[in-house]
């Protein structure tokens, strides 16, 4: 069968601009790329324990046999939404298939005609997805400019009619960087505004035992909607959408990523429940002192100037063009580190940049020795 040419010239130009995605493979070498940052995928006793939770409760299903709105709502669900409710000090919460799921879920069908949505320059591909299904009218503000969204706001008269969605993340995927959420928080209370935020990569990261940057902030009950997922420090899979009961009762009749799937199994809702009570003050502590010993070695190398300010797990180099990206990934790869080159068009052009992410088991020395190998290809 013929292979559509459109899709072919689409194709041809990835591979013209060196930018054709291929699937990653497992290596052996020092993990500077994963979202692993406690290092919970690969625990032992994570799964060790999530086994044995399995077992007292005499839950020996593999799969959820449906959709939870017909066979799929195990008790497992109440139990660990009930759990993650409190942990996050949310009134409710829904647990979705995985943080896309859990996006495109909620920006489908929450902003209604009419509404309208602001939404970060750099906001995550999910989201972008999730308001492009939505009927409401979409427009950016600049990265973390809460000025300028202030300003975007003040365009708009106040009714009830017109419903106002400011959407940003508390971490940026591609960045690492954090907006002034506290700043944020007042400005949409101020304005009527619904403030909904990604915590994908603050959990585990931020806040007390992880619980991520809104609490740390106390700032939960001015953000209509948390986001929050389970596929990066926590080390499993699915989502949670925190917010009041009204909101979740909303998403469980009209979310149709969440309608229209098979629930997640036993197993999957187990481990989430385990890795939350492994979220404990040593693991973070050491990731924290990762994080400063990284930031140190950076300014010691005198490599300030490439790389975005972060305190979070992730800290990014600025290269600029996918050829020379790729190639200095390419050399720290040959020295035993694996240091991922992120790509336009997943980043604009001429902001392609390696993407270091720091974990609780990574050491000083690595830390100490990937910088070293990198300063003397880009100074």
């Amino acid at each position: 069968m013929n292979f559509p040419e459109k899709l072919q010239l689409k194709l041809n130009k990835r591979i013209a601009d060196k930018a054709l995605r291929k699937l990653g493979r497992t290596t052996n070498l020092v993990d500077f790329s994963s979202n692993d940052y406690l290092g919970f995928a690969k625990s032992t006793t994570i799964f060790e324990k999530t086994h044995q939770f399995l077992m007292v409760n005499d839950l020996k299903i593999n799969g959820a046999t449906g959709s939870r709105l017909i066979s799929g709502n195990h008790s497992l669900f109440k139990k660990v939404e009930t759990y993650l409710a409190k942990f996050h000090n949310a009134d409710s919460s829904l647990i979705f298939n995985s943080g896309y799921d859990a996006n495109i879920g909620f920006f489908s069908s929450v902003p209604q005609r009419g509404d309208i949505i602001l939404y970060d320059e750099f906001i995550h591909a999910s989201i972008r997805d999730g308001i492009q299904m939505s009927n409401a009218k979409a427009y950016k503000f600049p990265h973390n400019n809460i000025d300028e969204l202030e300003q975007q706001i003040s365009r708009y008269p106040k009714n009830n009619k017109q419903n106002i969605y400011v959407v940003t993340e508390s971490v940026f995927s591609m960045d690492g960087d954090t907006p002034d959420l506290k700043k944020l928080a007042f400005m949409c209370t101020k304005h009527n505004a619904y403030l909904i935020v990604d915590e994908a990569h603050a959990l585990g990261v931020f806040g007390k035992n992880g619980s991520g940057k809104i609490q740390e902030l106390n700032l939960e009950e001015m953000v209509f909607a948390r986001i929050v997922t389970f596929g990066k420090a926590l080390g499993c899979h699915g989502a949670i959408i925190l917010g009041n009961t009204k909101l979740i009762q909303y998403l469980i009749n009209f979310a149709r990523s969440f309608i229209y799937t098979t629930g997640l199994s036993p197993h999957s809702l187990a481990t989430i429940k385990t890795s939350y009570k492994d979220l404990k003050v040593p693991v973070l502590k050491k990731l924290h002192q990762n994080i400063k010993h990284f930031k140190t070695e950076i300014k010691r190398l005198g490599l300030e100037k490439h790389f975005i300010c972060s305190d979070s797990a992730i800290h990014c180099c600025v290269i600029s063009g996918n050829e020379k990206t790729k190639n200095i990934a390419k050399n720290l790869q040959k020295k035993g580190f694996d240091v991922k080159a992120i790509l336009s068009p997943t980043v604009s052009e001429g902001k392609e940049r390696l993407r270091f992410c720091l974990h609780s088991y990574n050491t000083p020395k690595e830390i100490t020795s990937v910088l070293s190998n990198l300063a003397p290809l880009i100074v």
